[in-house]
């Protein structure tokens, strides 16, 4: 925790939600954001005068007709994650180029009324007190085995074609490798709400190697047809 990191006991009763597909926050994590729509230049306006807390959560995917409807209006999932503004630059064409820093993740109460034409949300942050005190989970306390999810992400990469930056991927610890590759590897929608939801870090960590494995298993699978 640093000097910027809020007390538990001061962390806002209203929260500004950004509801973005995809774009999965973690405590922890950094997720760079480029903002032009004129709800959210205001939503992150706000947050600056204010918390500089904003919530990222997920919609929930819909099917039919309401497929074609405003996806920032859509139902979300009722876990999402605070995220600090740490960066913030100003661009001439009036675009927002923001970092958020995940602090904690919340459950949604209640939704309340359009601010300037974004949504707020009444978080309760109770259930997820201990992100907060960011504390350095390793694998060795939380039931898994690094060199096996290494050895998963290994065999993923090759059945996807990718290559990765193995020098960062070995100097990272266990938390900042969990973090990153849940941010940003390219899982569906309620597989990032579901590494979101995972509890601790170690079944975080059960829970992408799961993901890898059958990514890397659908991917040989495709190639073989």
């Amino acid at each position: 925790m640093n000097r910027f990191t809020p007390r538990f006991e001061t962390l806002p009763e209203v929260l500004p939600i950004f509801p973005l597909p995809g774009a999965l926050l973690l405590p922890g994590g950094q997720l760079p954001l480029n903002i032009f729509e004129p709800r959210y230049l205001a939503m992150v306006s706000d947050a600056l005068a204010d918390s500089r807390l904003i919530g990222m959560v997920q919609p929930i995917p819909q099917e039919g007709e309401s497929e074609n409807l405003d996806v920032g209006s859509w139902p979300v999932f009722a876990t999402g994650c605070a995220g600090r503004i740490t960066a913030f630059g100003e661009l001439d064409d009036g675009r927002y180029l923001i970092t958020l820093t995940g602090l904690l993740r919340f459950k949604v109460v209640q939704e309340l009324s359009l601010e300037d034409g974004y949504r707020r949300i009444r978080p309760d942050w109770s259930c997820y007190r201990g992100d907060l005190e960011g504390k350095e989970e390793k694998a060795s306390d939380s039931g898994w085995e690094r060199e096996h999810l290494l050895g998963v992400l290994s065999s993923y990469f090759t059945s996807a074609g990718l290559e990765g930056d193995w020098e960062s991927i070995h100097r990272a610890s266990d938390s900042e490798l969990v973090t990153a590759l849940a941010m940003l590897c390219p899982f569906d929608v309620r597989e990032k709400q579901a590494l979101l939801e995972a509890p601790t870090l170690g079944e975080r960590a059960q829970t992408m190697i799961a993901l890898l494995e059958m990514a890397s298993l659908e991917q040989g699978e495709g190639l073989r047809h």
